[in-house]
């Protein structure tokens, strides 16, 4: 079931305002649970979960900043 551009554009805000604040919360309690690890493990870390969130939402971001493709071209 694919969505409509109108969905893909609400969900898109949900998880930017919503999702991916309590996503930067829940990894920074991971990093603290790691008590502070070297840098470069730290860094790896970060950038891992920085990509992992946006792999699963990616389809609901597609094509968010175009045009409506549905409305009537006037």
């Amino acid at each position: 079931m694919a969505l409509s551009y109108r969905a893909r554009r609400r969900w898109s805000l949900v998880v930017l305002v919503i999702g991916l604040p309590v996503y930067i919360v829940a990894c920074v309690s991971v990093m603290n649970w790691l008590e502070r690890p070297p840098l470069l493990v730290e860094l790896a870390v970060y950038v891992g979960l920085g990509v992992l969130w946006a792999l699963p939402l990616r389809f609901v971001f597609l094509g968010v900043g175009k045009s409506d493709p549905e409305a009537e071209a006037d």
